[in-house]
């Protein structure tokens, strides 16, 4: 589905490794949250790797594969447009209960801006 989307190699450079597998290094060190120089050699040279990435993101590439691919999916109604918004909150640390607010001003209102009548 992707193939036919990705750049090809221009003027006489050397070609490049497979998109497949750069695709899936790329797709490891995001999923596992390792450094890109831990990417697996089974997915080709990390730093080469590294510049496909970068350079795709610099170029458009990768707005062009996703608006593609949402528009394949919207097309087939695969595609579910609503959108979830995590309102988790995360609460300060004993130790830091204490410290002096710098910003904010002096009282801070935890009630909802739309009041019932």
């Amino acid at each position: 589905m992707l193939e036919p989307l990705m750049p090809m190699v221009r003027g006489r450079s050397r070609p490049w490794t497979d998109h497949r597998l750069a695709v899936e290094g790329m797709a490891w060190k995001y999923r596992t949250g390792a450094p890109w120089r831990d990417v697996p050699e089974r997915f080709g040279k990390w730093n080469s790797i590294y510049k496909r990435f970068t350079r795709w993101a610099q170029d458009g590439t990768w707005d062009r594969l996703l608006a593609e691919v949402q528009r394949q999916s919207d097309a087939a109604g695969k595609l579910d447009w609503v959108v979830s918004i995590d309102s988790t909150i995360a609460r300060v640390h004993q130790d830091g209960a204490t410290l002096r607010r710098d910003t904010g001003g002096s009282l801070e209102s935890q009630e909802s801006v739309v009041r019932a009548p």
